[in-house]
């Protein structure tokens, strides 16, 4: 499954954005590349969460690809249990 966060106003250059994150590697690299991600840009956080960060705009281009949406609860719980 591929996910997105909610979008954060962060003073990013690019406006709002979140992340584009999944259960596996493979995975998330075959979605990117399918909504239009270069795979170099694909990053690492601290905590070890493989993702790509996106903007409002591409973030709605991953939901309409069917990317599912998590709340902020959401994201924490899923990074409680994978990290």
């Amino acid at each position: 499954m591929v996910y997105v966060d909610p979008l954060v106003k962060n003073g990013w250059k690019y406006g709002p954005n979140c992340h584009l994150f999944a259960d596996s590697q493979e995975e998330l690299v075959s979605f990117a590349v399918k909504i239009g991600l270069n795979p170099v840009w694909i990053q690492k956080s601290n905590l070890g969460l493989i993702h790509f960060d996106l903007t409002a705009s591409k973030r709605k281009r991953a939901v309409t690809a069917g990317a599912k949406e998590l709340s902020k609860y959401e994201m924490a719980d899923y990074l409680r249990k994978n990290f």
